[in-house]
C-alpha cells in the first residue's frame, strides 16, 4: 500500500504522482522547517468551512473496502503509476551509515512496498541488504514477485495488514536494522495508526530505526480537495477510494513515543515546483522523521 496515490493532484506530475520527476520546465525548490507551512488567508478561510464529513455509513464503507480499493488501483494502474524512487538514500543517511563493519549484511523492512519502485532501486544500489517488503494489496505484492529483480536470497515480499497481521508470522522477532515508511501510514485510519507503528516496534532491533515520510499539513494535495471528501481531522478521501491523512510534526512524535521509539529527527521538508512555462508554483509539504527503538536496558 503505497499510498503517494493519485489525489488529483496532477500539479505534481502528468500522471498525478508526486514521485514524478520534474521536467525540463520545473525547478525545485526545497527546504527543512520546524513549523506547520503558513497558508493566505483565502486557503485557511476554505480550510475552515471544510467542516462537512462524509456520512458515516459511507467512512465505515471505506474502512472494510480499503483493501479492494488498493487492489483495484494497482489492478488499474499495474506498475505505471509511480516512478522509482532513487532519491530514498539520499535523504536517509541511515540507509548506509548505520553498518557497524563494512561488509554486515542490513536487515530492512519496507512497509508498504507498493510494486517495489523503492525495493529494486535500494537492492541494485547495495546488493548486500535483505529486505522483508510487505504490502496491504495482495495485487501489488504479486507485481513485486513477478518482477525480474525479485530474487528469494535479497527479498522476501508478503502481504500484511499492519493494523492486524502480526508481522513476526513472516519477519523474525528484533531482526530488522531499518525499517521504512514511506507514505504508508497516511493511508491507515488515524485510529489504527498506532496499531502499525506497534507491530513494527516488534521486529525491530534495540536500536534499530525507523524512516519515515508522508504527507504533511497544508500540502498542496490537501488543499486542492474539494468539499464532501472530508473524512475527519487532515484525514480525507480520494476519489477512487483510497485515503490520505496530513501529518503535523506533534501528532507523529505523539504516536511513536508513545509505542515506545525515542525520536532523532522530526521535520516538515517544504518544496515548490515551479514550472516557468506555464507560470505555476506548487507548495508540497512532507514530514520526514526518524525514530528509533531504545537499547535494552541490562
Amino acid at each position: 500500500m503505497d499510498s503517494c496515490a493519485s489525489d488529483g493532484d496532477t500539479s505534481a506530475g502528468k500522471n498525478g504522482s508526486i514521485c514524478e520527476i520534474p521536467s525540463a520546465a520545473e525547478v525545485q525548490f526545497q527546504k527543512k522547517a520546524d513549523q506547520v507551512m503558513s497558508v493566505s488567508p483565502e486557503v485557511a478561510q476554505k480550510l475552515q468551512n471544510d467542516g462537512v464529513l462524509v456520512s458515516e455509513f459511507k467512512r465505515l464503507k471505506l474502512e472494510t473496502d480499503a483493501q479492494k480499493n488498493w487492489d483495484l488501483f494497482y489492478k488499474r494502474n499495474s506498475t505505471n503509476f509511480f516512478k522509482d524512487r532513487h532519491w530514498t538514500t539520499r535523504e536517509f543517511e541511515e540507509l548506509k551509515a548505520c553498518r557497524e563493519f563494512e561488509n554486515q549484511r542490513l536487515t530492512i523492512l519496507e512497509a508498504g512496498c507498493g510494486v517495489g519502485n523503492c525495493l529494486f532501486p535500494l537492492l541494485e544500489e547495495d546488493p548486500r541488504l535483505f529486505v522483508y517488503a510487505c504490502d496491504f494489496s495482495p495485487r501489488a505484492v504479486d507485481f513485486v514477485k513477478q518482477n525480474p529483480s525479485y530474487n528469494t536470497n535479497t527479498c522476501k515480499a508478503f502481504q500484511c495488514d499492519l493494523t492486524k497481521d502480526n508481522l513476526t508470522e513472516n519477519v523474525p522477532t528484533e531482526c530488522v536494522d531499518v525499517a521504512t515508511l514511506i507514505f504508508v501510514l497516511s493511508a491507515i485510519h488515524p485510529d489504527k495508526m498506532h496499531l502499525a507503528i506497534s507491530n513494527i516496534y516488534k521486529v525491530l532491533k534495540p536500536g534499530g530505526c525507523v524512516l519515515f515520510r508522508d504527507y504533511g499539513l497544508h500540502d498542496h494535495a490537501m488543499i486542492r480537495f474539494k468539499p464532501g471528501s472530508k473524512l475527519g481531522e487532515n484525514f480525507y478521501v480520494r476519489q477512487d477510494g483510497t485515503r490520505s491523512y496530513f501529518f503535523k510534526t506533534e501528532y507523529l512524535q505523539s504516536l511513536f513515543t508513545t509505542a515506545g521509539y525515542t525520536e532523532i529527527s522530526n521535520e516538515y521538508v517544504l518544496r515548490e515546483t515551479v514550472n516557468k512555462k506555464e507560470g505555476l508554483c506548487v507548495p508540497r509539504v512532507f514530514v520526514q522523521s526518524k525514530f528509533y527503538k531504545p537499547l535494552q536496558m541490562l
